[in-house]
């Protein structure tokens, strides 16, 4: 064989190798019949997941949305724990907000109509993307509520996890410049970021009336370490700004958040005796400032506060047409900590 031969198969080889650890979805053009390329898309996640789940190749895996909207009819669950560090599951949209041609509309929407199934002395539930392996990221997606029914006789008896994670020894998965909507009356999310385990880390994401952005839950071992919650912007949640469990480490990073115009600012476990360090942060105009399990008010003094303002306005802007739509107003008040979906 000659070189030129060997040289064009290991070539052909090689292409088809990163073609398989790549995944475009386009819900408009895309088929799950197709490999799955960018000429080529998948129409749905859960059709990629399917795909990752059933691959043995221990290399990234890249899942690329392009602009559109992505109707969850069942839960997508990724299983396949064959990811590290190196060479991570990326899920993202095609565009992010700090390419130079962005915009809100670019965003890759995610509306679940997800059937909700019982739970146990606790209602329904149902869950967006369940991811149950190490080393994930999230990146430039927005998620919207569930419009079906919330309340039955009153009660918040079925409720919506647009990302779920529920292995308690699982560890790394990173959320970042996401925005997730919600609404109380038509489409809520009850929690937009859920997840047991190690190494949560929440970071340039608006939630924007979610009942509660994130709870930081459960681990192995009894304590849940390296979490995080960064450049964040919470507005008009109607429970909780954060939530940390009994389990949440102390060596919890949070700083440059705003959660303004809430119920209570953070929710503490009843049992919990950790203590955090936060800095240059915004709580303001919250119903309570710090609460616990039951959203009764509770004294802030497991907080150890550098540099946190409990007073001012915070604007949203709501112009469909700019680009920090739900995110804070030019040169408004606050916009200095630089929390929100752009990291430039």
């Amino acid at each position: 064989m000659s070189k030129k031969v060997s040289f064009t198969l290991l070539f052909v080889i090689l292409s088809f190798v990163a073609f398989a650890d790549e995944f475009y979805i386009n819900s408009r053009t895309g088929n799950d019949t197709y490999p799955g390329n960018k000429i080529q898309p998948l129409k749905t996640i859960a059709e990629a997941a399917r795909r990752v789940n059933s691959s043995d190749t221990r290399s990234s895996t890249t899942i690329i949305l392009q602009e559109g909207i992505y109707p969850l009819t069942e839960t997508v669950l990724f299983n396949n724990n064959k990811f590290s560090a190196e060479n991570r599951l990326i899920i993202k949209a095609e565009k992010l907000p700090d390419d130079p041609d962005w915009n809100p509309q670019c965003m890759p929407i995610l509306t679940s109509i997800i059937p909700t199934i019982p739970v146990k002395n606790n209602g329904e539930e149902s869950k967006g993307i369940d991811i149950e392996v190490n080393h994930v990221t999230i990146q430039g997606l927005r998620f919207t509520g569930s419009p079906l029914y919330y309340y039955i006789d009153g009660k918040q008896n079925r409720r919506y996890y647009p990302i779920w994670r529920n292995g308690k020894n699982l560890d790394d998965l990173l959320v970042t410049q996401c925005l997730f909507t919600g609404n109380v009356d038509i489409s809520p999310i009850r929690v937009a970021v859920i997840a047991n385990g190690h190494g949560l880390v929440v970071d340039h994401c608006v939630f924007y009336n979610c009942q509660n952005p994130v709870v930081f839950w459960e681990a192995e071992g009894g304590t849940s370490y390296h979490n995080a919650m960064r450049y964040c912007l919470v507005f008009e949640s109607n429970y909780s700004g954060v939530w940390t469990t009994t389990n949440t480490g102390d060596d919890f990073e949070f700083h440059n958040n705003i959660i303004a115009n809430g119920q209570a600012g953070w929710i503490r476990d009843n049992k919990s005796i950790h203590q955090y360090r936060i800095h240059d942060c915004i709580f303001t105009s919250n119903t309570i400032l710090t609460g616990n399990g039951g959203g009764s008010a509770i004294s802030n003094d497991f907080l150890k506060m550098d540099n946190v303002q409990l007073n001012g306005v915070v604007e949203i802007d709501k112009d469909q047409g700019k680009k920090n739509f739900l995110q804070l107003k030019d040169g408004s008040f606050g916009s200095e900590l630089k929390a929100g979906l752009f990291k430039k």
